[in-house]
């Protein structure tokens, strides 16, 4: 009974740790704006939604990886499944819970915007230095 409680206690205040830290990426990705460049391919409007999220993902995965984002990348998107099931589960008992996992997911795909966006400079800084060569 001691091993149920402290497993459920730990894993509780790990998934409290884990959305902390995926918000506070997300928030410090908010203070960026996108170029117009990213807006467009990524066909991200002013306002960034959940519906974009997986076609941003998709284009950060035909850019090469940057080794100081991959960790980061792939918090967001797990927190993105979790919202996922929050908005399929407790959301449609509670307004709002919806309310709340849309703006989430949507500040999911403004992030993932972000990452594309260092990522596309990333890939020109390494053109522009193989070009040098």
């Amino acid at each position: 009974m001691m091993a149920a409680f402290i497993l459920v206690c730990s894993t509780v205040l790990l998934l409290q740790f884990f959305v902390s830290y995926c918000r506070s990426l997300i928030a410090a990705s908010a203070k960026q704006a996108l170029s117009p460049e990213v807006r467009d391919v990524a066909g991200i409007p002013r306002v960034a939604s959940g519906e974009d999220f997986r076609r941003v993902m998709q284009l950060l995965q035909l850019c090469p990886d940057s080794p100081q984002d991959r960790n980061s990348i792939q918090a967001i998107g797990a927190y993105f499944g979790l919202l996922n099931f929050l908005r399929v589960t407790l959301a449609r008992m509670v307004p709002s819970m919806r309310a709340w996992t849309e703006s989430e997911r949507g500040q999911c795909a403004y992030f993932a915007a972000v990452a594309l966006e260092r990522r596309i400079a990333f890939s020109r800084g390494m053109l522009a230095q193989q070009m040098e060569n």
